[in-house]
């Protein structure tokens, strides 16, 4: 049974800094791709990115030089550092995993976790 568990979020002034992480088992992140999206009270899904298997790695447009995607196959936890933070970060994050090559969609994600919360105050 494949399980994501996000830990990490919390409060955090204007400027600073979090790092996310998202423990699986179920799977192994060498095989799997795994994404970070994040959702704002009242605003859609956004992709903040994803690292493939072979731990390359994409961004949103928004989130990039800012945040970092990293994962660490011995310890099957992926990571998300955000640098920089702004109050329009304030989201709900969530990791997701889908086998093999990360999906153009994120809907195409199979599995996903509970979400960790991310306040940013100005």
């Amino acid at each position: 049974q494949v399980r994501l568990v996000e830990s990490g979020g919390g409060s955090v002034q204007g400027g600073g800094s979090l790092r996310l992480s998202c423990a699986a088992s179920g799977l192994t992140t060498i095989t799997y791709c795994m994404g970070w999206f994040r959702q704002a009270p009242g605003k859609e899904r956004e992709r903040v990115g994803s690292i493939e298997p072979d731990g390359s790695t994409t961004y949103a447009g928004s989130v990039k030089g800012r945040f970092t995607i990293s994962k660490d196959n011995a310890k099957n936890t992926l990571y998300l550092q955000m640098n920089t933070l702004a109050p329009e970060d304030t989201a709900m994050y969530t990791c997701a995993a889908q086998w093999r090559r990360c999906p153009a969609d994120g809907r195409d994600f199979r599995y996903w976790g509970q979400g960790t919360r991310v306040t940013v105050s100005s």
